[in-house]
């Protein structure tokens, strides 16, 4: 994606928000600490927008050795992972990420791969959602709403 096609994801998602906004909520949102990795840039970039539309902390990585690092300082709440990242693939982040121990954290794979092998594979490494791309915001959005029981399982 580059720029005019992030430009146009983000002027659609951004009415979409706008018309959820616009509905009276029972609950006031719940705010978290996301950690968002992608190697394509531009959607990682996307997704940070609009997660901060929604009143998150968002801190994004290019690649899974940059996710680890950032993960251990930043200690977020909820980590999206793409899987297919060169050097060190989503699966391994999940992996390395569960065995660092730590506050509990719901792992979401964001990915292109979307098969039922993927699917499994993607809950052996760790991860407690898997989303096919690209995905709804509003999706994602009532997901981050809920009140997640982070995952602690172990690799």
């Amino acid at each position: 994606m580059h720029g005019d096609a992030a430009a146009v994801l983000i002027a659609g998602a951004m009415s979409t928000h706008n018309a959820a906004s616009a509905s009276p909520s029972s609950s006031t949102p719940r705010q978290r600490r996301i950690l968002v990795a992608d190697d394509n840039r531009d959607a990682g970039e996307t997704l940070a927008i609009l997660l901060r539309l929604d009143g998150h902390e968002v801190h994004v990585a290019t690649d899974g050795l940059e996710a680890v690092e950032l993960f251990g300082r930043v200690k977020p709440d909820v980590a999206i992972l793409d899987i297919g990242m060169p050097g060190m693939s989503g699966h391994e982040v999940a992996r390395r990420i569960r065995n660092l121990g730590g506050a509990p954290v719901t792992l979401i794979a964001l990915t292109g791969w979307g098969q039922r092998a993927d699917k499994e594979r993607a809950a052996e490494s760790g991860f407690d959602h898997h989303f096919t791309k690209p995905v709804e915001p509003t999706v994602l959005s009532r997901l981050l709403e809920k009140d997640l029981p982070p995952g602690n399982r172990p690799a």
